[in-house]
């Protein structure tokens, strides 16, 4: 297999570009948001903050949480026809 060169984030100038108005201090509410197990959530990356950050590709599913881990959050997502299992972080999450 060949080697990738770069971390997660290479290809993403768009995908992970906020609005020119949104730029600037994140929300606190949005931060430390909580979620109840079973509830349906779109993820949706905050590219301020990388701590707990999905890989790009499933930015925009859609999903359900699963468990909680720490601050975290596990996420169960549909991958084309597996299911995938993310940890992540509240503030990449909206709820559906």
């Amino acid at each position: 297999m060949v080697k990738r060169i770069g971390t997660f984030r290479r290809k993403t100038r768009h995908k992970l570009k906020k609005n020119i108005k949104a730029r600037g201090k994140i929300s606190l509410t949005k931060y430390f948001q909580t979620f109840k197990v079973g509830e349906k959530v779109v993820l949706t990356a905050e590219p301020a903050v990388q701590k707990g950050m999905y890989f790009p590709r499933y930015y925009g599913k859609a999903g359900v949480i699963k468990a909680t881990k720490g601050k975290c959050y596990e996420v169960t997502i549909k991958d084309i026809k597996k299911e995938k299992t993310l940890i992540v972080h509240p503030v990449h999450m909206k709820r559906a």
